[in-house]
């Protein structure tokens, strides 16, 4: 059965949601000095490819680690939502209403990754987001959010906050961000994006993969 990774590597510099923490991967010991290696890891919940747990936007949300670890092997369906404008509203009537566990919003903004155009990204409208509470789905996108992104591109006309993250995480619905490698999939697979196991984390990395037939 193939699989496809869907993670971004974490590396110093990478992008990040404004004001989050910066990521940092540096040398702490080497072989040529210590006869081993060891890096230092500096980095927020929501650093790369990361699951928001409901308590990322909701007080009595439930942690990552409180949920089973087969709450994150997915059934899922892919979106093709390829070729929209930067920062394009993703609204109901672009959604499923297939019998599945999880969208996966094929933007292909992940090919921006690196650029300030990544932050310029489609994203859910409320409505559909409810759409996807409504039909039972986890939310994950090949993109830095869910909702809008607050550049200084942004329209006067956008949602403001997270209203998506708060339908879906209010409602124990998962989120999964900065997916990629999404070309070439077939419409249905199962997503695992299988979270490091954060005591009360609002969040956490995770190496994401596509199994499929």
């Amino acid at each position: 059965m193939p699989y496809a990774d869907l993670s971004q590597p974490i590396r110093s510099g990478m992008p990040v949601f404004p004001d989050d923490p910066p990521a940092s991967v540096e040398p702490h010991a080497t072989h040529a000095e210590d006869g081993y290696r060891v890096a230092a890891l500096s980095c927020g919940t929501h650093t790369g490819t990361h699951v928001d747990a409901p308590s990322h936007t909701e007080a009595e949300g439930r942690d990552v680690d409180e949920f089973p670890v087969s709450r994150f092997v997915r059934d899922a369906v892919r979106v093709d939502l390829r070729g929209r404008d930067p920062r394009a509203r993703v609204r109901p009537a672009d959604l499923p209403t297939v019998d599945a566990e999880a969208v996966v919003l094929h933007t292909g903004w992940d090919a921006h990754w690196g650029e300030e155009h990544y932050f310029d990204h489609p994203f859910l409208t409320p409505a559909a987001a409810r759409h996807c509470v409504e039909h039972g789905y986890d939310v994950a996108i090949d993109a830095l959010n869910v909702d809008p992104t607050p550049t200084d591109r942004a329209g006067e006309d956008e949602p403001s906050g997270f209203q998506a993250h708060h339908e879906l995480l209010e409602a124990d619905r998962l989120i999964v961000e900065n997916l990629t490698n999404l070309a070439g999939l077939p419409e249905r697979f199962e997503l695992l994006a299988v979270p490091l196991k954060i005591a009360d984390g609002d969040g956490a990395p995770v190496r994401a993969m596509a199994r499929y037939e």
